[in-house]
């Protein structure tokens, strides 16, 4: 949920395939009720946080962004006004390719960039939701008359296609600090993605939020994911709701609490779903789950970050740090890279 941006085709990458979840095929709902099956009978118990966003879950996510608790969005935004417009100038890409793009909001500075330096460019707004990308892509057309905007449908966990062209050099971003949902492994595999795809010359700009420092404390960084309006709060227990709708299963979401806390040795954010007393829980075709009093879900993860951190992800990746841009308190960080 720290990789929160605007959308649901935002929020959705960078958790794992959009959930297609109304009018799904029954193997497609048998496929997720055995995934949600086989996270509820891990230790801990989860569930995937791509189940946040059906319609309510989405109009939440947009909500919290626009919350005074939530800083990441806001500095992020920040550091592409103050810095955007020279890193297009200095890494001078004719094609940026944005992984998780959805309304392309996060962008717009560097669009704005490109659209009025020679030539305009060419952005690739990829994202799960075709139909969501098509209309971005018309309204972004609309908007920048100079630039050449070609959606891209794909998931950013998988590879590039190998027929996949553009216009070099490139810059590829990821951006919203979704990085931090994933695991070392998953995030390594991104990262190698990336790298495969790109070429000398070519730049990958990432966001990233930071670990508590002298200038962020872990309470405003808790204060985040446990806001005061308890919008956080309903935005996780939605995540039963959907599944109720969809899958049949049987929640009762008023009888769990939202709990989000920092995990130190982790160095992320955890968020749960807190059984208040004892539950049977009934998932169709798989079984029955016994939830104990306090026993919670974890529904999300987002990993904070430092530039040693980075520097070692990039480094699996094949990727080298060429770039480390922070804002006055070292809250948020954008890191640009290249291929070693």
């Amino acid at each position: 949920m720290a990789e929160r941006e605007g959308s649901v085709a935002e929020a959705v990458v960078g958790t794992g395939p959009a959930p297609m979840l109304s009018g799904s095929p029954v193997g497609e709902r048998g496929s997720m009720a055995a995934e949600v099956w086989e996270g509820l009978s891990e230790a801990p118990r989860t569930l995937s946080s791509k189940y946040f966003y059906d319609t309510r879950g989405s109009e939440l996510f947009v909500e919290i962004t626009g919350l005074a608790e939530y800083y990441p969005t806001r500095t992020e935004r920040t550091l592409l006004e103050r810095r955007g417009q020279e890193l297009l100038r200095h890494h001078a890409p004719r094609a940026l390719l944005e992984l998780g793009a959805g309304s392309a909001k996060k962008t717009r500075v560097l669009l704005d960039a490109m659209e009025t330096r020679d030539g305009g460019g060419v952005y690739i707004p990829q994202d799960v939701s075709g139909e969501f990308l098509e209309e971005t892509a018309r309204r972004l057309r609309d908007e920048y008359p100079h630039l050449e905007v070609s959606p891209l449908v794909g998931d950013l966990t998988h590879p590039f296609e190998p027929d996949l062209e553009v216009p070099r050099p490139v810059m590829v971003a990821l951006l919203g600090s979704t990085i931090g949902n994933f695991t070392d492994a998953q995030a390594t595999e991104i990262l190698t993605n990336i790298q495969s795809f790109l070429q000398p010359g070519d730049r990958f700009l990432m966001g990233a939020d930071l670990r508590p420092s002298a200038g962020k404390s872990v309470d405003e960084l808790e204060a985040a994911y446990n806001d005061a309006r308890g919008v956080t709060a309903e935005f996780n227990r939605n995540i039963l709701a959907n599944l109720n709708r969809r899958l049949g299963t049987d929640f009762q979401p008023d009888r769990f609490q939202h709990q989000a806390f920092y995990h130190v040795e982790g160095a992320r954010i955890e968020m749960h779903l807190v059984s208040q007393g004892p539950q049977t829980i009934r998932i169709p075709g798989q079984g029955i789950v016994e939830l104990e009093n306090g026993e919670s879900i974890r529904t999300e993860i987002s990993r904070k970050w430092d530039r040693p951190s980075v520097e070692r992800l990039f480094a699996l990746g094949e990727l080298e740090l060429l770039e480390w841009i922070t804002d006055e308190r070292e809250r948020y960080a954008l890191a640009v890279g290249g291929p070693r």
